[in-house]
């Protein structure tokens, strides 16, 4: 099949997607709501978008051969060193490696079985049943870090320093964690399709597999030695009013300070908008509990210092932050405040209620990578 052309800004408009087949972003610009069955995805039914995206080409825009797209996986897995667009935040990224994670719907009907423990009055505490769900370690094409900015972190992994460094914290840029969902799969014959420090350290081209990208023993030695820090194990997810709020917490490590033990974790939260009302988050209202006993209440205006909009168009957002405990173990849930558009009413958005666990720790990763 020949490779289809494929403009940069498409990677602005593929966040308009359908609810509930993530490829119908094709169709969208054609004024069309009918879902497309995910196999059709060709060529030719690309091309045809791409028409309608060139008709209104902003000025000094120029075209770029990206590659040709695959059907999605309904069954299995994706593999090391698949390539893929977002499906909601339209940035280019190759697979590094999958994790099973649990994910608590509180969206599903209630079970009686698999319930993460949460502390008496805790927000909205109701059964939830766990179930697997598989997510993908990815690298993100630096090119289009400038692009989603405004709706994602791109330095969303974070890891303690060590413990004679003077900084507390370090980040990888263009290091995500992917739900198989979000994955819109392709191929192409580049053998450096993706822009990133990391991507020639971590993966090798082999155009006798498929995928033509296969891991190096940094990759897997860097999976094996981090594999504490970048752990997805719990995924949590609830919905108030069309707006779906989606957290998943990573443990990060234990800091000694002040004669006393300090833990830190790490919790990366992603909201939609799942309806058709354009809505602004305005507030954010947090209660966290420690196993010591304490309750600790935290209010502000906005997330990370943004009051996002989610409308049709840029339906979601996507935020990292950190919260540490001088125990073990603790709970942290909340309420969004978010407004309807053009100065409407405020209404609460919940955030499910989620666990903060230890385990064992060692030094700081970071410095294995340079």
């Amino acid at each position: 099949m020949a490779a289809c052309v494929i403009r940069r800004t498409f990677l602005s408009t593929v966040n308009k997607y359908n609810r509930k087949h993530a490829i119908s972003v094709l169709n969208v610009d054609l004024n069309s709501r009918q879902t497309l069955n995910r196999t059709r995805l060709s060529c030719s039914l690309f091309n045809v978008q791409q028409k309608r995206l060139m008709s209104s080409r902003p000025e000094g825009k120029v075209l770029e051969t990206v590659g040709v797209f695959e059907a999605p996986k309904h069954q299995g897995k994706y593999e090391t060193g698949q390539l893929f667009l977002h499906s909601v935040f339209g940035y280019r990224g190759i697979v590094l490696f999958p994790w099973h994670a649990r994910l608590y719907d509180r969206d599903v009907t209630p079970a009686t079985e698999s319930k993460p423990t949460e502390p008496p009055g805790a927000h909205r505490s109701k059964e939830v049943k766990g179930k697997t769900h598989t997510y993908y370690q990815v690298l993100i094409d630096t090119r289009d870090c400038p692009h989603i900015s405004q709706r994602s972190q791109t330095e969303a992994v974070t890891f303690l320093a060590n413990h004679d460094d003077s900084r507390a914290l370090y980040a990888i840029p263009g290091l995500d964690y992917v739900s198989h969902e979000d994955i819109l799969p392709y191929n192409s014959t580049d053998q450096v399709p993706i822009q990133h420090e990391l991507f020639e350290r971590f993966l090798k081209f082999n155009a006798s597999k498929v995928p033509p990208f296969i891991p190096r023993d940094t990759l897997q030695a860097w999976q094996e030695k981090n594999h504490p820090w970048l752990e997805l194990s719990d995924v949590h997810r609830e919905t108030t009013e069309n707006i779906r709020v989606t957290v998943i917490p990573f443990y990060m490590g234990m800091r000694e300070a002040q004669n006393s033990h300090v833990y830190w974790w790490r919790y990366c939260i992603r909201l939609e908008n799942m309806g058709e009302e354009v809505v602004q988050l305005r507030e954010r209202h947090w209660r966290i509990f420690s196993l010591s006993g304490t309750l600790e209440t935290v209010r502000g205006r906005g997330v990370v210092g943004r009051e996002p909009v989610l409308s049709e168009e840029q339906p979601a957002f996507q935020y990292s932050s950190h919260v540490s405990l001088q125990a073990p173990s603790g709970h942290m849930w909340g309420t969004l405040t978010c407004q309807r558009a053009n100065g409407g009413a405020m209404f609460e958005v919940a955030i499910p209620s989620f666990s903060l666990e230890s385990h064992g720790h060692r030094d700081s990763p970071y410095s294995f990578l340079f």
